[in-house]
């Protein structure tokens, strides 16, 4: 698919409110063709309503919003046939074959016989699931299904694609090559809207991240630009025993201290020359390190720092999802 000139999404002073709760309060977005884009926020803050709006399932109080050049409003039929959507649960029609599902889903798109033979072997090749295509669909792997239910969203070939929780119940090579699979729609000109709630598969994908708070954008850029926002990273020193873990705490009163892990938590710089002054002053002090690593800011510093939330409270690590979803 060629990449449009055309802006994938364009939003500007878009609210919703469901009764006296404001949940989205005023965003501003403007997002190109042909790239990853990442939607990250705790629960409740106004991620699936902004989706839901995208994709014409509610309509906004005030604002407007422009999805592949059409106005969710006045053109949604239009907005409908430009889009894929990927919900955070496959649907997937588990008394149905791969191939079944496929073509349940062309004749949907009312797809002409001939193109939907064809349209359908395409996704089946593109997807890898030649091997599983006359296979009950009940019998895939969380993560065939998953690409099963991505290939139902492409039938027609759409500008963009919405993906919310792509991964969810995934294992990590089923997760890897769904990353594989969505790096490359974004290489075709696609654009890809993507809301997760684990952070790096946010850092592996997006060119661009935006951080919604409290039905606000309070970050938008790409996530290196959002990482310096937090620092340059830290230091962290482990010791063998607790005499030198006093040793150094002694020596570095400003440090971070973990006296049961006997680490220590170092904010003086993690360039070269700062690591090596470090272990000067460490050997010097006849102490020995057990280990020393240098930990720069990932994504989910940014979120905790910019929304003051943890995220070990809102974001769920791929094996806490798997397991949530098993049960």
């Amino acid at each position: 698919m060629p990449q449009s000139r055309t802006p994938a999404i364009q939003i500007a002073g878009l609210h919703k409110s469901f009764t006296d709760k404001h949940v989205l309060r005023g965003i501003d977005l403007d997002i190109p063709s042909g790239i990853v884009f990442a939607l990250l926020g705790a629960n409740g803050a106004g991620k699936t309503t902004a989706i839901n709006i995208l994709t014409t399932l509610l309509a906004p109080d005030a604002g407007t919003v422009h999805v592949a050049g059409h106005d969710v409003v006045t053109a949604s039929d239009a907005v409908r046939a430009s889009i894929g959507v990927t919900g955070q649960f496959a649907a997937v029609d588990g008394m149905l074959t791969g191939e079944e599902n496929l073509r349940m889903m062309a004749r949907l798109a009312h797809l002409d016989t001939k193109r939907a033979k064809a349209r359908t072997a395409e996704l089946i090749e593109q997807f890898d699931l030649g091997e599983s295509a006359k296979t009950g669909a009940a019998l895939y792997s969380g993560g065939m299904r998953r690409r099963l239910d991505l290939a139902m969203s492409l039938m027609l070939d759409p500008a963009i694609v919405f993906l919310d929780e792509p991964t969810t119940g995934v294992d990590p090579r089923g997760r890897a090559v769904m990353w594989d699979i969505v790096r490359g729609l974004a290489a075709q000109g696609t654009a890809i809207f993507l809301t997760t709630q684990y952070l790096e598969e946010a850092d592996q994908l997006a060119s661009r991240v935006a951080v919604l708070n409290e039905g606000r954008i309070v970050a938008d850029g790409a996530p290196a630009a959002l990482k310096s926002r937090v620092g340059d990273g830290h230091i962290v020193v482990d010791v063998a025993t607790p005499e030198a873990f006093d040793a150094a705490a002694q020596l570095f009163p400003a440090a971070t201290v973990d006296r049961d892990a006997l680490s220590l938590r170092l904010s003086e710089g993690t360039d070269a020359n700062a690591v090596r002054e470090l272990l000067v002053r460490l050997d010097s002090a006849r102490i020995s390190v057990a280990n020393l690593r240098i930990v720069t800011p990932d994504l989910d510093d940014v979120f905790f720092t910019l929304t003051g939330t943890a995220t070990t409270d809102n974001i769920q690590t791929p094996t806490t999802r798997a397991e949530e979803a098993a049960r």
